[in-house]
């Protein structure tokens, strides 16, 4: 028998004693408010139980882990048609380059990078009637929570200092694979970016990719084959350009966030979520890629 908490907790006091080189993610002034000291872990098994450790209830923006959501949400209205508008390949550089994107004609490499969740935003605004609430009502849905709010001084946060974002986007607009209008879809990005979640409602959300499509109620939100493919798109580029790293240190597929979030999974097993918000140069959470990695060696519960 595996004694989860306290595995838990001997990660969170080993980690609280490292010296935090990351950094908080200053270039969202809002973010940059964030204390670099707080630490949590919420992990959920796939039979119910829950353990948790530090700040593991206290609520913080998901940032770019929204995008494995409306990934799933622009999968389920379009199916495979998707992957005519984005690749699925790494991109082997930093979540905002552009210089990819111009190279392969405004396809972007994969849906987790912000050029790729830009176009899947363009997708969710033709496809839903009320973009911005469905999409609400659509993680709710996934993690039984109607307390999931948008965060709209974050989202105001970002539409202002967002030039990179702008300029993929104009990038996308050019190359034809963006149907809606720039501030239209941005206005829907940096929403969904500002979510506000906390650890334990993060594993509800991602339990469908570790219950074959099923969310913690057994309500069929995507089919096995769907639930396949975005796990080994969370495997492959759910961390930027550290996406090798995390593979090779934790073995799981997951996303991270500039928010300081991190969420994971073993399918048939578990779901957990780490939040410590300073992150390391390539823009993941410096002590919650380590809190993941002590996590499945001590347990040895990974996919390898």
């Amino acid at each position: 028998m595996v004694e989860y908490q306290t595995i838990l907790e001997e990660i969170h006091e080993s980690l609280k004693n490292v010296e935090n080189t990351g950094e908080v993610a200053s270039y969202i002034p809002e973010l940059a408010n964030v204390s670099k000291d707080k630490f949590g872990i919420h992990l959920q098994l796939i039979t119910g139980e829950n353990f948790a450790v530090g700040d593991a209830s206290e609520k913080f923006s998901i940032q770019s882990i929204s995008k494995v959501l409306s990934l799933v949400k622009a999968f389920q209205l379009i199916g495979n048609d998707l992957w005519e508008r984005v690749d699925v390949e790494p991109s082997g550089n930093p979540f905002n380059h552009l210089s990819l994107l111009e190279l392969e004609n405004g396809i972007p490499r994969n849906p987790l990078i912000n050029s790729g969740a830009i176009v899947i935003a363009d997708v969710l605004l033709s496809h839903l009637k009320n973009p911005k609430e469905d999409f609400l009502n659509f993680v709710r849905e996934l993690t039984h929570d109607e307390s999931i709010h948008y965060n709209e001084k974050i989202a105001e946060s970002e539409r202002v200092t967002g030039f990179n974002n702008y300029a993929a986007a104009n990038l996308l607009k050019a190359y034809g694979n963006l149907n809606n209008k720039v501030e239209d879809v941005l206005d829907f990005y940096f929403h969904q970016c500002s979510i506000m979640m906390d650890c334990r409602q993060l594993t509800n959300a991602f339990f469908v990719f570790a219950n074959k499509g099923k969310c913690i109620k057994e309500v069929q939100h995507l089919t096995p084959s769907q639930v396949k493919r975005i796990n080994a798109i969370m495997l492959t580029c759910g961390f930027y350009d550290e996406a090798g790293e995390f593979a090779f240190e934790v073995g799981l597929p997951g996303k991270s966030g500039v928010g300081g979030g991190i969420v994971a999974l073993l399918p048939h097993c578990y779901t957990i979520a780490t939040w410590a918000p300073a992150l390391n140069p390539k823009g993941n959470s410096y002590l919650g890629m380590q809190a993941l990695e002590q996590f499945t060696t001590k347990t040895k519960l990974s996919i390898f």
